[in-house]
């Protein structure tokens, strides 16, 4: 049972209610699948230099001369956001790939983004502390119910 019991509250719309408990168990599994989604295309131009990315060499070269990082960081940059992704999509090693992409959101938070300010429209931190955060829940939690870790009833 959760810790917010709901059973004391009502809808404002009572006929939702119905709907509302019938979606209810897919929340959590939503939000995990988007957040899983969402990395992808952004390891992607790191790897591959999909959508407009720049690929490996010159991400890495980005790191190195932009950022200070070694080049190398590029290619676990990009395989934490296009493999881990789709593994957090799947809820796959839920929370290892999700702890690795929340310290990759919290360093692209802090460590490029903080100087541009809060709002993600002016390049600010806004955007990866968020993600950050989801994927922090997911380290936390696990893949839940519906997840390839539950269904083979193993978490890493």
């Amino acid at each position: 049972m959760s810790t917010f019991s709901h059973a004391s509250t009502q809808p404002v719309i009572p006929a939702i209610a119905p709907l509302t408990q019938a979606l209810s168990p897919l929340a959590e599994p939503m939000v995990r699948v988007a957040a899983g989604l969402l990395l992808v295309p952004h390891g992607a131009q790191k790897l591959f230099g999909w959508f407009g990315g720049y690929g490996l060499e010159a991400t890495g070269q980005f790191f190195a001369t932009k950022l200070g990082l070694p080049a190398g960081m590029a290619l676990v940059a990009g395989l934490i956001e296009f493999a881990g992704g789709l593994m957090l999509a799947a809820g796959l090693a839920t929370r290892a790939v999700a702890a690795l992409a929340t310290g990759l959101l919290l360093v692209a938070a802090f460590g490029v983004h903080l100087g541009n300010g809060f709002f993600w429209t002016a390049g600010g931190f806004e955007y990866p502390l968020l993600w950050g955060v989801v994927t922090l829940a997911f380290a936390i939690r696990g893949g839940g119910r519906f997840s390839v870790d539950s269904l083979i009833g193993r978490e890493i």
